[in-house]
Order: C-alpha cells, then structure tokens, then sequence
C-alpha cells in the first residue's frame, strides 16, 4: 500500500526550481511593508508599530529540498519573529517550521523549531545560532522525503524527524504544503518568555531574503514524473559525517528538546522520542 502510493506520488508531480521572488511569490498580508528588489532577485520584510507584512509561495510542494537565505533583523529585535515555514491548510493541517525569535543586542538568536502532522505539533527543539545571523545571508533548508524531514543551517544538519508510522507517530506525506514566511510582533512571548517587549523606536524592524531555491515535487496531474531516481533528496539521509555534525550542533547549542521535558509529558515521552 505505501508502495502504490509513493508511486501514485511520482506519478502527479513535477520537479520545480524556484529562483525569481515576484514569479515564485505572493505577498500576504503587511501593504507597503514587503518589497521585491533587483528584478525579483530579493524580498524584503518590514515591521513598524502599524504592520509587519508575510508572503507565500504560489506553488505547492509534495516533499522536496527547500533553501532560503535569510538575513535577519538586526541590533534590538526583541519581541519580533521572523517565521519561514511549510503549511498545509485545515485543522489537520502539517507543517514544518523554523521561527526565530528576536534578541536584545550582542544575545545570540533563538531558533526555534517544529513539525505538526495531521494537526498535532508540540515537538519543539530550540537551538541558538553559533554565529550572527544579521550581519550576513545565511542559507536554511528543509529536505523533506518520505523518510526524513531534515532542518539545516547552511549545509550542516541540526534536526532530524524519522518517519515512525511503524510506531503510531504519525510523518507529513500526504498533504501538500505551500512556503510561508512572515515578520511579525509577538513581545508577548518571544523573548526571555515576554518580559522583554519590542522598542518600537528601533522601527522599522528588516528582514532580507534571496537565493531561494526549491528542488521539489508539485501536484500537477499530467506533468512529468516526480523523478526520485534523479533527485539526491529523494533517498537521502545523514551519514556519519552528517550525524556528527548534528549532534555537535545538539550537544553545544541546543536550548530546548521537548523529548527532554518529562514535565510536559507525565504519562511519558511521544515514542518517537526513544528512538536515537
């Protein structure tokens, strides 16, 4: 059954490779506060006490390799979020995120991290960045396969979500999903919990994208084969190198894993959580 359909997969979709922002993006929300630059080769975000502005791709993607290059606020961007993620639509809905939280000046940015499927999320892991993500453009990616969904930090590894469905944990693969990204107030609870609040006097508050790339698979009855044998992404996972770079990037700057939090789950830890 798994079989038939992966291959009914491959059978709806299209390779797609995404370069131009203004052919490959919809701005959401936020009049006046995103702007396409260069012919479409960047986008920006901006947030002022009025709006902060968010935008979506136009496509729809059915696993695939993601990569943004994402500059992020910079100085005093406590209370912002700056949120670049995969959705489906509905309640159940799936989803694979990377948010980052906004800093006092000279504190290292919070990533935070997140996969829902089927609607059900709370599988947070947090990390700080081991480098200053405003100074310069930095590359985040998802690779997502019917066997993994990896988040990287230029090139390197720092998460990676096994499909489990052997064990009840339910793994995206059925629901296509579209590319969000957003610039938004949220002092209420991103940084130190609230207690810092955004200082709209640093306003507006930038977020710059380029170079984004999507070597994935769109629905599309009738267009080309999804072609897995001539994707790496399709089959891949980490291999030792990779694994030691990720639990390097664990050891050294993770700040939150909710398979470490039996506070938060006194009947006992999601089962995929007892998997290495």
């Amino acid at each position: 059954m798994a079989l038939r359909f992966l291959l009914l997969v491959c059978s709806m979709v299209a390779i797609a490779s995404a370069a131009n922002f203004h052919q490959d993006f919809d701005i959401t929300w936020g009049e006046g506060h995103a702007k396409f630059l260069n012919n479409g080769q960047f986008l920006t975000l901006s947030l002022d006490k009025a709006s902060g502005a968010g935008f979506q791709s136009k496509d729809e993607y059915l696993f695939g390799k993601i990569d943004m290059q994402i500059k992020l606020v910079p100085g005093n961007s406590a209370g912002t979020v700056t949120a670049y993620y995969l959705s489906s639509e509905g309640p159940a809905h799936d989803e694979i995120d990377f948010e980052f939280l906004g800093n006092l000046s000279g504190d290292p940015y919070t990533l935070h991290t997140n996969v829902y499927a089927q609607g059900k999320g709370n599988r947070e892991m947090q990390f700080k960045l081991w480098f200053d993500p405003t100074k310069h453009f930095h590359t985040y990616s998802i690779l997502w396969n019917p066997k993994h969904i990896i988040f990287m930090v230029d090139g390197t590894p720092i998460r990676d979500f096994k499909n489990l469905e052997s064990r009840g944990v339910a793994f995206p693969k059925n629901q296509p999903m579209r590319i969000y990204s957003s610039l938004w107030n949220a002092d209420d609870w991103a940084t130190r919990g609230g207690l810092v609040k955004t200082d709209w006097a640093k306003a507006p508050f930038v977020a710059s994208y380029r170079n984004f790339n999507a070597d994935a698979c769109v629905p599309a009855s009738g267009r080309s084969r999804c072609g897995s044998a001539k994707s790496g992404w399709w089959n891949q996972e980490l291999d030792s190198a990779s694994h030691a770079r990720m639990r390097w990037v664990q050891k050294n700057h993770m700040i939150y894993n909710y398979c470490n939090d039996v506070k938060r789950f006194p009947q006992g830890l999601p089962p995929e959580c007892s998997v290495a």
